[in-house]
């Protein structure tokens, strides 16, 4: 019988592995063992029928030798602290891989947001920025969307911080967000920057390993933004989706799906994939055991699993979630050699894109998309051959590869600076 283990143990047993590798600095590795700060709040907001509700909030801030926190916030209701924690956690090692300035934190609302309407939603926005109050800052710990967050969630988190600060300073506080839209401040391409960053990870390995794109065939699951993004560049790379999964269900067509027309569908269908023409409803055993070469989990954490990890008949598994393969999952990939492209590397694209959103509103400048790709090409090229040359070097997985990568750049750090008295 498997244990159940917490997502933030697995990502310890990570780390700790890495550690161990690569002979970390025993301070650096009592530093980095657990967050700097978390934040709990607990805030009101007024529903749409007069009465208040009252909502748990949370900020975790794991490191920032590298640069400012940063990291996403969700509204979902399985947020809660050790997920936080984990979602932290793996946006420092993400930052480090890319060499980005930042550090990582993350955080989230524990709520449903289907349950709540468009001006709801709003008021708890704006409640949960003022909660957190000076905890969050454009040069301290910088918010960005994530699961069930958008563009829009980001500018009312942008116009209630700016009403803090004194109204000289105001245009100087843009970049507290990233994410935002365009007309607020925002960068283009950061609405495709992870699925983009997928794209060119998956590109590289191919490269390196004699797979042609075209033609190739792929699956994903979860169709939201991530998923859906990453679906339609791989069709433009020329590789043909031959099954999809989301809350609604999990469906195939061997012939191919269209992503780009299921995602016109699902945009005036609740954001769900059922009921688009073409798709033949499976079981999910069924979807999983889906002969293809490459395997995108672009849903919530923990999905590839002792159980399901035999199911998969795939040469190639790119994460671009969270933590969708817990550590029997990735044991078992390991054991019988199927490659994985670990998700702080291969989804890494959207804190790239939200460096860059970040840079051109500190400067006042504005960057076209063709000069966007390519500096995300940049980053996620050099990313991924750190990753590759320290697989190679420690004789090891890339998931502790790229642990080793993020690690090794902040103990400079730490050596370099010391820690204060």
């Amino acid at each position: 019988m498997s244990t159940k283990v917490s997502t933030y143990e697995n990502v310890t047993r990570q780390y700790n592995k890495a550690a161990d590798l690569m002979s970390l600095d025993p301070d650096v590795r009592t530093i980095l063992s657990k967050p700097a700060s978390e934040i709990i709040v607990n805030f009101p907001a007024r529903m749409d029928n007069g009465h208040v509700e009252l909502f748990t909030g949370y900020r975790v801030q794991h490191n920032n030798a590298l640069g400012p926190y940063k990291g996403g916030l969700r509204f979902h209701p399985a947020v809660g602290l050790d997920e936080v924690r984990s979602l932290a956690t793996w946006m420092t090692w993400k930052t480090a891989i890319l060499g980005i300035p930042f550090g990582g934190a993350k955080g989230g609302i524990q709520l449903d947001p289907t349950r709540y309407s468009a001006a709801e939603l709003e008021r708890i926005t704006r409640r949960f920025t003022l909660a957190l109050g000076e905890n969050i800052g454009p040069e301290y710990d910088i918010p960005a969307p994530d699961v069930n967050t958008n563009a829009q969630i980001m500018a009312w988190l942008l116009d209630t911080y700016l009403t803090t600060r004194p109204p000289q300073e105001r245009n100087r506080n843009i970049h507290v967000v990233t994410g935002k839209p365009i007309e607020c401040g925002g960068s283009v391409g950061r609405d495709k920057a992870t699925g983009q960053g997928v794209l060119f990870v998956i590109q590289q390995w191919a490269r390196d390993n004699g797979l042609d794109l075209r033609g190739a065939t792929y699956f994903v699951q979860g169709f939201g933004n991530v998923g859906s993004w990453t679906a339609r560049l791989m069709k433009a790379a020329g590789a043909r989706l031959v099954a999809v999964a989301d809350i609604s269900g999990c469906f195939n067509n061997p012939n191919g799906i269209d992503p780009d027309g299921l995602t016109d569908f699902t945009r005036t269908h609740g954001g769900l994939v059922n009921g688009f023409p073409g798709l033949n409803p499976i079981e999910f055993r069924t979807y999983l055991s889906t002969k293809a070469d490459i395997f995108i989990p672009a849903a919530m954490e923990n999905q590839i699993t002792a159980e399901t990890a035999p199911l998969l008949n795939v040469k190639l598994v790119a994460e671009a979630a969270n933590g969708p393969t817990d550590g029997e999952g990735h044991a078992y990939l390991c054991e019988k050699g199927i490659p994985l492209l670990p998700d702080v590397l291969t989804n890494a694209g959207g804190v790239a894109v939200s460096y860059f959103e970040w840079l051109q509103n500190k400067q006042s400048e504005y960057w076209d998309l063709e000069e966007v790709d390519s500096k995300l090409l940049k980053r996620m090229t050099a990313g991924y051959q750190a990753v590759r040359d320290a697989a190679k070097a420690y004789s090891t997985d890339w998931r502790t590869a790229c642990y080793i990568v993020a690690l090794s750049r902040i103990q400079k750090v730490y050596r370099q600076r010391g820690v204060a008295p």
